[in-house]
């Protein structure tokens, strides 16, 4: 969607607990963005799916979903390959203070999201811990608010060339335009 590679690593996924979350995390890496979405750790075949049949209705310009991944050995050789690891956590540093250094940099990007307690090592390895804000929310409210303040709101606008489905804007009721179905 953009030059800049962004990738969305979920952490702490409980299949039986989160894969609703989980799913909601991935589709909005999709909806504002991002390149690709990993799980960590589970191979969950129903979050896969789940998001798969959204790309393949709604389009996804090449979206990836990888599922299974160790954490730790995908983050370094994310860094390893030049890309910058970012945390979205409640205890670091405000995201208006770090994006415009963010997109300067101009580097891929790997958002670690997590879904019960991160590890210790996590923010280590990040090379930016970045707060939304200071109080407890939502994973996925925080992954929106990060990539709409990296695109700038741009993201928004973006029609998936692929797409079957398709939304038309309007001021009352629903006008949807249905592509090869």
């Amino acid at each position: 969607m953009f030059n800049l590679k962004v990738y969305v690593l979920r952490l702490g996924h409980r299949p039986m607990r989160d894969k609703r979350i989980t799913t909601h995390v991935a589709l909005t890496a999709r909806a504002f963005g991002a390149s690709g979405f990993i799980l960590a750790g589970i191979h969950d075949v129903n979050v896969v799916k789940s998001v798969e049949k959204v790309c393949s209705a709604w389009g996804s310009s090449g979206f990836k979903v990888i599922s299974g991944v160790d954490p730790f050995k995908y983050i370094r050789e994310w860094k390893d390959d030049g890309g910058l690891v970012v945390h979205l956590t409640m205890y670091g540093v405000h995201v208006d203070d770090v994006i415009n250094e963010l997109r300067a940099l101009n580097c891929d990007l790997l958002v670690v999201v997590g879904a019960e307690k991160v590890p210790r090592i996590i923010y280590e390895l990040a090379d930016y811990n970045i707060a939304i804000g200071h109080q407890p929310h939502s994973e996925v409210a925080a992954l929106a608010v990060f990539l709409d303040r990296l695109f700038e709101g741009r993201e928004l606008h973006f029609i998936y060339p692929d797409a079957k489905i398709r939304i038309v804007p309007s001021k009352k009721g629903k006008v949807v335009i249905r592509h090869g179905q």
